[in-house]
């Protein structure tokens, strides 16, 4: 099922609303960095919130899907992830080392409004 992916403003905002298989988290990677380019975003919020399990491949995919993003000059924050999708990253050693994270939306975007300030004070 394709993830829908959404423009506000500079950000693109992709909700995931149902489980995604290997070739979903694929389809998403790309179709992220392609329309990062398309539209000249800035930022990237992933929503996770309607996920009850990330594992290990979602874990690695989500990371590339960041750290891609930040190469084509977006930074990326992913929201919603549940608490026991978070006790289960930890048991697991699962880590979203060098990937913004935030409760939720709101939080999310606030986080990228943040790093865009202290990118333009510099």
């Amino acid at each position: 099922m394709p993830v829908p992916i959404l423009k506000q403003g500079d950000t693109l905002i992709a909700s995931v609303v149902a489980a995604l298989t290997d070739e979903d988290l694929i389809q998403l990677r790309d179709d992220l960095a392609q329309r990062i380019g398309t539209v000249r975003a800035r930022g990237v919020v992933i929503d996770v919130t309607a996920l009850d399990v990330l594992d290990s491949f979602a874990t690695r995919t989500l990371r590339g899907i960041a750290y891609t993003a930040k190469l084509r000059g977006a930074e990326t924050v992913i929201v919603g992830i549940q608490p026991e999708v978070a006790f289960a990253m930890v048991q697991l050693g699962l880590t979203m080392e060098g990937v913004s994270t935030a409760l939720d939306l709101e939080q999310g975007l606030a986080v990228l409004s943040s790093k865009r300030n202290q990118r333009d004070a510099r």
